[in-house]
């Protein structure tokens, strides 16, 4: 059964025609002084709180059982249990969904084919930090033993977009550190403005592709390749200013550091 076909949606449906007009905000926040409360939940961390407020949406008691009833219905609860239970639910690459391993700071284990993936993928978190670290304090020299000052990140979809928000959304908590860029479009204007606002000498360039295949992806990282290259006149030096960021570990063959 197609979701449109569902009674669930279709009462949903129905309700959003006869009645969604007639909701005012003011109206129910002042009908309901617990409204806050009711429609919003808190996450602790081990950080601090995050807060989800939905109660300045248009919806009330009524809907909210609706779009539960809806998500039961369409079977939602069992498509989680097989995400965090490590089925591979992703049916066109035939493997497990595993961002939620990623964000899993319980460590409770995840079994994938029999196997618990945390122990590596706290290794790669951990590689990853190092790197990190490496950058910020200045460990991690250009060619030219200056520092690095700017991060271009060389991606499309979601090696774009998941690093942009939360570069955009942590920018007011930030503690310094080198400026970050993000170039994604294969038109090459975006590229050529970009690159025309950094010194080559302190530049580093994440290229970051699942599997290295994407045409955007690479055009983007070799026209940034040819320019850095105009300054280093030296092929060696692209390790230096060069990553990788992929799970494929075969070598493309850019020169890029495979060991961060």
């Amino acid at each position: 059964m197609s979701l449109t076909q569902d009674p669930h949606y279709q009462s949903l449906e129905r309700w959003f025609r006869d009645q969604a007009g007639s909701l005012s905000m003011r109206d129910m926040f002042q009908q309901d002084p617990d409204r806050f409360t009711s429609f919003s939940t808190t996450l602790q961390t081990d950080d601090g709180e995050i807060l989800l407020d939905y109660s300045k949406n248009l919806i009330n008691q009524e809907v909210m059982d609706m779009l539960i009833a809806l998500a039961k219905s369409r079977g939602v609860e069992e498509a989680r249990e097989r995400m965090f239970s490590g089925e591979k639910i992703n049916f066109t690459e035939g493997r497990a969904v595993l961002h939620v391993a990623l964000r899993n700071r319980s460590n409770t284990p995840i079994q994938v084919d029999g196997k618990d993936v945390m122990p590596e993928v706290n290794r790669v978190l951990d590689k990853m930090k190092a790197f990190c670290l490496r950058v910020r304090s200045g460990e991690w020299k250009g060619f030219s033993g200056k520092n690095i000052t700017d991060v271009v990140n060389i991606g499309i979809g979601g090696s774009d977009l998941g690093p942009l928000m939360v570069t955009e959304a942590l920018k007011p908590y930030s503690a310094g550190g080198p400026k970050v860029w993000f170039v994604s479009n294969i038109d090459g204007t975006h590229m050529a403005k970009t690159l025309n606002q950094l010194n080559a000498e302190t530049t580093l360039f994440i290229i970051a592709s699942k599997t290295f295949t994407t045409q955007e992806t690479i055009t983007n990282a070799e026209s940034a390749r040819d320019w850095f290259l105009k300054t280093a006149n030296d092929k060696s030096a692209v390790a230096k200013h060069f990553v990788a960021l992929s799970t494929n570990a075969v070598s493309d063959g850019s020169n890029t550091d495979t060991r961060c």
